[in-house]
Formats: structure tokens, sequence, C-alpha cells
């Protein structure tokens, strides 16, 4: 019998965890190192998610490990008015590598520096409307799930006054087309703001962003669409919060995923990959946002903020990251894991898109290519063929798309590692079909 059917432990998590999503994996994790987590069996999983989009230099990192270790037999923890080398050293770092965003605050989630964005946005326009895409995951407190459009919002009663939004571009599915078809994303804009400007009562403060948006079904920002959306924002005395938890540290083939396109936020967030599976997120800002935010007295005073055990991970993180050629490296096994994607699209009908950048890519299951009717029962087949085998995805199940996976291994994956994930697919995909 297999080690995880332990009858003690699942007795255990059935009669005392709290369900908090989708359900859990039938297996029983018991160590992870690189690209592959393992279960009580010993069996190797090769892990395309990241954890939860977040081991960007997979599990066990030897640089995180000896970090943690020095770390810990030092200061781990402090009153939250005292500072640490760790914490300014993070500071300078990632300010250097964002012009313009001199000032960071250090935190511990995504939602966590959603909220203190959010916060700081309000205090200095003097504004509490903010508006997001209707795919969006931003978090799950306060005013970071006020903006999170993707699940969630049903059952939990109002949400902050001046929640608005608008459709994310989808150039698989376009609203708006050119005459040749393709997605008319400008023209989706301007109509999405005139809709905004009627239901605003002037007291526009933000737009919140992901470059692309993960939860959402990965879809990207097409070139253009950020330098339109900050002038929209500009315009209206907006700040322009781009949520980079997924798409920062080097995931997407730059370091910031906005730097593809030349146009600096207001405000970013980092989380997940900063600190490569550990708790640690970042709020940058410009030097004039985060002096008129001080002058009105922002507070966004936490218990965990500026701690140096994850500040030191996030400094090793950006060490890592520049030593081994990180960001060049998720720009070649990016490529080369979109093309064993796009040669799964060729075989196979069920394939109707493929996206993302870098090492965030996403693949659209359909029932049928030419109407791109959703296949929300055939991916699930697919991903539990999948691990079956012993690759380990993540699908997003939304209305009005098809099941949507989330590709994205570490950027240490090797190319093996990448032939191997892609075997498995095929695999998969094959069999899932036969069984429909």
């Amino acid at each position: 019998m297999s080690l995880n059917a332990d009858p003690a432990f699942w007795a255990a998590a059935n009669t005392h965890l709290t369900r908090y999503g989708p359900d859990f994996e039938s297996i029983i994790v018991e160590r992870a190192e690189g690209s592959f987590v393992y279960d009580a069996d010993d069996r190797a999983i090769l892990d395309f998610t990241s954890g939860q989009m977040s081991a960007v230099l997979g599990h066990t990192h030897p640089d995180i490990v000896a970090t943690v270790d020095r770390q810990m037999r030092s200061v781990a923890h402090l009153f939250s008015g005292m500072l640490s080398r760790p914490v300014v050293d993070l500071a300078s770092r990632l300010a250097a590598l964002a012009p313009g965003l001199d000032r960071v605050q250090l935190l511990t989630t995504g939602a966590e520096s959603n909220e203190a964005a959010i916060r700081m946005a309000k205090l200095v326009t003097g504004g509490h409307e903010v508006v997001a895409f209707a795919q969006s995951w931003h978090g799950m407190t306060g005013a970071a799930a006020a903006a999170t459009y993707s699940a969630g919002r049903r059952g939990y009663g109002p949400v902050a006054a001046g929640s608005f939004v608008i459709p994310a571009p989808n150039s698989y599915r376009a609203r708006f087309t050119h005459p040749d078809g393709s997605n008319d994303w400008q023209a989706e804009l301007d109509d999405a703001f005139s809709l905004i400007d009627r239901q605003s009562t002037g007291n526009l403060a933000a737009f919140i962003a992901e470059p692309i948006l993960s939860s959402g079904g990965i879809l990207e920002l097409p070139l253009g669409y950020l330098a339109a959306l900050k002038r929209k924002c500009e315009e209206r005395g907006m700040l322009l919060i781009l949520d980079e938890a997924q798409t920062g540290i080097a995931r997407t083939g730059n370091m910031f995923a906005f730097q593809r396109d030349g146009v600096t936020p207001d405000i970013l967030t980092l989380s997940k990959t900063l600190g490569a599976g550990l708790p640690l997120a970042a709020v940058m800002t410009s030097q004039a946002i985060e002096e008129k935010a001080h002058e009105r007295g922002f507070l966004f005073y936490t218990t965990h903020v500026s701690d140096p055990l994850p500040a030191a991970v996030g400094v090793t993180v950006l060490d890592v990251v520049e030593r081994d050629g990180l960001v060049e490296q998720a720009v070649a096994r990016g490529q080369r894991l979109r093309n064993g994607l796009l040669s799964l699209q060729q075989r196979f009908e069920c394939v109707g898109d493929v996206r993302g950048r870098g090492l965030l890519l996403g693949l659209e299951i359909v029932t049928d290519r030419q109407s791109k009717a959703p296949g929300f029962e055939l991916g699930a087949r697919i991903m539990e063929e999948a691990m079956r085998r012993g690759l380990s995805m993540n699908i997003v199940k939304l209305p009005g798309m098809g099941g949507v996976f989330r590709i994205a291994p570490p950027l240490t994956v090797s190319e093996a590692e990448i032939d191997r994930g892609l075997a498995i697919m095929s695999d998969a995909i094959d069999t899932a079909i036969a069984t429909n």
C-alpha cells in the first residue's frame, strides 16, 4: 500500500484542517529539492508551478538554506521600529534595479503589499475609488480582496466603496477587433474608461493591475497597453499600481515585467518571487509620493514589517539571479518551453492557445478550436493524468474561458526537466482525450 494513504495522517487532516480553496492533493509531501517535490513513497513530482508560483530558485536552494541558517543565528525578527543591515541592503538593491522607485517598504505577503499600496494611493490622492481588471487577483484581505474579481466575491457582504472594474484585454477572446480580426485593445480601453468616468464620483485614487494576469488565465497586457493605461491614470489624477507578485524577479525575461514596456508605475508591489518561497513582500514608490504620504501621516505598521530574516533571503535571491544569469535563462528556457507547448498545439485540437512570457506561460484547453468552447472537464482530466505521471500543474477555470494551465517552473529548471514535463503533458493529453 502507498505510504501516501497513511490513515492517521488523513484522519487528522480531515478532522482538523479548514478547507480554504481547491481540494488537497492525495499525496503527503515529505521533502522537495530543485524542480521536484517528493511524496511519502519518495516519488519525484516535477513542480511546474514553483510551489505557489513562488519558488523561483527551486526548492531548498543551497544559497537560501545557508542564508536562513546564518540569519537565524544572528537576528530573525525585531521590534518594527528597529532596522537591520539586511533590510537596508535589500531596499537599496531593489531601488537600484527599478530607477524612479527609490523608496521601499518590506512586508510579508502579496495581499499585505497591495493593502499598503492602495492605502498609500488613497492618502496621497485624496480619493478612494480603485479600479482593477475583471480577471484580477490581488489578495484575500480588505482592499486587496475588493480589487480581486477572478474569484471569491460571493457571500462575504459589501466590499470597499468605490471598487470599479474593467475587462482585461484577451487577444484569444477579443471583445473589440480590428477589421482583420486582431484585438483592438485601445478601443476596449477607451470604452472601459468612458464607463469608469460615468460611475466615478470624482474620487479616483488608483488603478491596480498585473502585467500578466495569472489567476485570470495568463492574460498578457499587449505591448503599448501599459503606456496607454498610465496615460488614462495621469489624465484623472490616479496612481498606477503594478502588482508583480508573479511576474517580478526575472520570471518573464526581464527583472520586472513592466520594463519591457518602458513604463514605470507610481507604485510597484512584489511578493511571491522575491522571497523564493519564503514570506517576503515589498512596496516600492517614488521619493515624491513617499514624502507626500509621510507628510500626511502614512501608517502601515505590521508585526513583521522590516524583519531581518526574510530581507536577508531577498538579498540572496537577487544575488543568485544576477550570479547565475537567470534573467537571460528565463528567456532561453522559456523559449524552449513555449516551442514545446506550440508543438502540443499542433498535435492536439484541444489546445486552443499558448500565451505568456519567459517562464510564465499559459495553455488554454478548449473542446472545439473553432468556437473556442471552454474545456474545463477535459483540462481537469489532463491535470489528473499529468499528476499520475509525476507532473504538477495548476489549471484556472473562469467563466467564459477554457481551462488554462498556468505553467511556471523554477528559473533554475533544466532543459531536460522541461523536456520531461512536455513529454508527460503529451501523454496526459493523449490519455485524457482517449477517455473523453
